[in-house]
């Protein structure tokens, strides 16, 4: 089941190049990494001993490479604009260092040792070699949990910094503001603690234990589908790579607008309050942008200064004039429609935003209107 989830995962997430974003289609390739995992403890488990012995290296290879990737696909989704080796390297080398000296371990170690040891802990107790593997078995559980404890708090570190600038692009984060990303981190958690248990109670306990292994490979299983489901939907927390720089923006948010600021104002109420662009739920600012002609950074400095609003604090309160003169019009419009033509895009979106106004649920606001 986990095997089919990653691979399902790896599959979907990939998409299309041209259509999909970065971190989306990198999450795609970390999944490779649980389906390389599990797939060797189903040879391992099954058991296959005549083939497993091949997988044992490169599971834990795969072991010591998911927290980093992990890690890079959160700095994708915050801080960097694409994978490179010369930006992600540095996350990478000890995971392949520790890997390529285990390697070494295992290519001296006698062929009739490693097979007995794999399956039996306790076997050539006085062997060097044997010595050796143990030893590099107990600096990659060691590794393997420090990567846990620092990807994790890096991640909700990345996760805390870079919301508010989602907030700045995106004009539907009331689906979820950063949730999703929250999610994600914390499903890495719960297969973090899982994988744990497993360690310590060791395969030998596992391996007549087949319930236990059931039931650990059921919570892997859903917690991949979990990480998938929230990566295919998860937007770039910090999408500031996407837009163009521009140096010369207000900086003194206190100052009334100058003559300029109040044109560029003007141009922007007349897409909201005329054309309405609020109605388009994949709407973000760099659409604004082209609409009103001007920059992006000035688009979000007036909205700051006038109106004391992120850029998606100022679309969902066109958004909710919108949704209050439809329900005045017609109260018997259902709240999925709704959603659909006041531009919230998704019924989640719509509950979060009437929510955040006004501390009700829609059908309270609905009566109380």
């Amino acid at each position: 089941m986990p095997i089919y989830v990653a691979l399902f995962w790896s599959v979907a997430l990939a998409g299309i190049d041209k259509k999909h974003s970065t971190p989306r289609r990198f999450l795609a390739k970390f999944m490779l990494f649980p389906l390389i995992i599990f797939v060797s403890h189903l040879l391992y488990f099954a058991p296959y001993p005549s083939i497993y012995p091949y997988f044992d290296v490169v599971l834990q290879y795969a072991s010591l490479m998911s927290f980093p990737i992990y890690y890079i696909y959160f700095r994708l989704l915050t801080v960097d604009e694409k994978f490179s080796i010369q930006a992600h390297a540095r996350y990478l080398i000890i995971p392949l260092a520790i890997s390529v000296v285990y390697l070494i371990g295992v290519l001296l170690t006698p062929k009739i040792e490693f097979r007995t040891w794999i399956y039996n802990q306790d076997a050539f107790p006085e062997s060097p070699n044997i010595l050796f593997l143990r030893i590099m078995r107990l600096i990659i559980r060691t590794v393997f949990l420090i990567q846990v404890v620092v990807t994790v708090t890096c991640n909700y570190l990345l996760i805390r910094r870079y919301s508010d600038k989602a907030e700045q692009f995106y004009s539907d984060l009331q689906d979820g503001k950063y949730n999703n990303a929250l999610m994600l981190n914390r499903s890495i958690i719960l297969m973090s603690i899982a994988a744990f248990i497993f360690a310590l109670l060791g395969r030998d306990y596992l391996m007549e234990q087949t319930t236990i292994i059931i039931i650990g490979w059921t919570v892997f299983s859903v917690m991949l589908f979990i990480i998938g489901y929230m990566g295919i939907t998860q937007k770039s927390i910090n999408p500031t790579y996407e837009l163009e720089t521009d140096n010369t923006a207000w900086n003194d948010e206190l100052n009334p607008l100058s003559d300029s600021q109040k044109i560029i104002l003007k141009k922007l109420l007349k897409e909201f309050e005329e054309k309405k662009v609020f109605l388009n739920s994949q709407l973000n600012i760099l659409d604004v942008v082209k609409a009103v002609g001007t920059n992006r950074t000035y688009i979000s400095t007036i909205i700051n200064q006038q109106y004391n609003q992120n850029f998606c604090a100022f679309v969902n309160s066109y958004r909710m004039e919108e949704l209050e003169r439809i329900i005045h019009e017609n109260h018997h419009v259902s709240n999925e429609v709704l959603a659909e033509i006041c531009g919230f895009g998704s019924l989640i979106s719509l509950r979060r935003a009437v929510y955040a106004k006004t501390g009700l649920s829609v059908s309270k606001w609905k009566k109380q209107l």
